[in-house]
């Protein structure tokens, strides 16, 4: 059923934040400032892990996978803002629009898929310690994490393609600062029942298994935890998944607001807050949550620090 009149949209309006000049320029200096230490941070532990052979383990590749997957997650959608913060023209055109959209939901399932394989990884580390060198080689990291990343590219292609099979009303406004399924939807002229069921299935499928593979290590953990005898023994092994659990509860905190949330429309301003959050703070917390939690890589900073006074 047609909504409204149908027209060949070339390009989308995205309206972002209030336009108050200074806020303008606030929130322009202050995203710039977060995106540059978030490529700073994720850059450093790539090369970190990249440059000492020690830290050439399960652990850190699927650490390094991670950091650079926040590097181009933040770079799909923060320069455009940047760029939108400073113009007048606040427009997108339809293919960057929708490579924007793609780029961003394919990063975001990889990163719930890696997490996921993390949880995995340090639940076989504390669980199954003297097995694990064997059970997680070099050849299954790969796997599971070039598994995560096409996975997640093949699966948005689908949504990719159905959405550009829609039709959109004479007023393409977004009123978000990047390009969300949401706005297509919303915006589309043409029945979108079917876009809609195959986003909520791939939202249902990625976020819910990945939550049940996470929180289904974790108890085991917490159970391989709760048996060793001495309190040494608890630090080290809580201390091997802490950073990682830190990492979960912010993101999957976000996506519950975002994506569980009974109404989406009363609370726009709020969304595009915990989308902030969950697109710009947390790939920057990563590396700080890691380097601080982190005796190796602490260690290799202080040295390297210490050596260039």
């Amino acid at each position: 059923m047609a909504k409204g009149n149908q027209s060949d949209v070339v390009e989308f309006i995205l309206l972002g934040f209030p336009d108050s000049w200074y806020l303008q320029i606030a929130l322009f200096l202050i995203f710039l400032v977060m995106y540059l230490l978030t490529l700073m941070g994720n850059i450093t532990i790539i090369s970190v892990v990249g440059t000492h052979r020690h830290l050439h383990t399960p652990m850190y590749f699927f650490l390094c996978n991670l950091s650079f997957l926040d590097i181009w997650f933040t770079t799909a959608f923060i320069p455009k803002t940047l760029a939108i913060l400073m113009s007048q023209s606040k427009s997108i055109s339809f293919h960057s629009c929708l490579l924007q959209m793609y780029f961003m939901f394919s990063l975001g399932c990889t990163e719930y898929l890696l997490l996921a394989v993390m949880a995995y990884d340090r639940y076989l580390a504390i669980c199954h310690p003297l097995r694990y060198s064997s059970i997680m080689n070099s050849t299954l990291s790969l796997q599971l994490a070039l598994g995560s990343w096409t996975s997640s590219f093949l699966t948005i292609s689908v949504l990719a393609f159905l959405i550009t099979g829609l039709s959109f009303c004479d007023r393409a406004v977004i009123n978000h600062f990047f390009c969300d399924v949401d706005s297509w939807i919303e915006l589309s002229c043409t029945d979108t029942r079917l876009v809609e069921m195959v986003y909520i299935t791939i939202c249902f499928i990625v976020v819910l298994g990945s939550c049940a593979v996470i929180l289904v290590s974790y108890i085991n953990i917490i159970s391989t935890i709760l048996r060793i005898p001495s309190r040494q023994g608890w630090q080290k092994a809580f201390s091997t998944c802490s950073a990682h659990f830190t990492l979960v509860i912010v993101w999957y905190g976000c996506s519950i607001f975002l994506y569980v949330k009974p109404s989406k429309e009363k609370s726009l301003e709020m969304n595009k807050m915990v989308t902030l959050l969950n697109g710009i703070v947390t790939p920057l917390l990563n590396p700080f949550i890691y380097t601080l939690r982190n005796k190796d890589i602490k260690e290799i900073l202080r040295k390297a620090f210490s050596s260039g006074r």
